[in-house]
């Protein structure tokens, strides 16, 4: 018999905001070491607010799996950061290791509720600064 058991994370036994992400991402870690003794996971649930632009970023080895719950979200990808892959909710998105990215809510008026999953025991970001191709909001 195992020393970890069946854990039931509520809202209010998220993790607060990791903050790793400026520009209106927030992410709070519900599955992971810390709070259910998970050993080769981390998941949690993501808000990316109304209007919101991260900065570009990747999340270095780990592979990303987010589940789209509402709203409308953007990830613009490739060497100029100009290839967009629009995910709406009931959608399913991949993020490889080291893709290099940075995400935008469509809407100015509804926020984008994602959940979020990687294969690492951390959710990593790795802000990636002068990027010669980032976006204005982000330099």
């Amino acid at each position: 018999m195992s020393d970890v058991d069946v854990r039931v994370v509520g809202p209010d036994e998220r993790s607060g905001n990791t903050g790793q992400t400026p520009g209106g991402l927030h992410r709070f870690e519900a599955v992971s070491n810390e709070l259910t003794g998970s050993q080769r996971m981390w998941m949690g649930y993501a808000v990316l607010d109304p209007g919101g632009m991260t900065g570009v970023h990747h999340h270095g080895e780990s592979e990303t799996a987010i589940y789209v719950l509402s709203g409308v979200t953007r990830w613009w990808v490739g060497d100029r950061l100009d290839d967009v892959r629009e995910a709406r909710a009931g959608d399913f998105v991949f993020i490889p290791p080291g893709i290099v990215h940075w995400e935008q809510n469509a809407s100015d008026t509804e926020p984008v509720e994602m959940i979020v999953a990687r294969s690492t025991q951390e959710a990593i970001v790795v802000p990636v600064e002068g990027h010669p191709h980032a976006p204005e909001h982000a330099r």
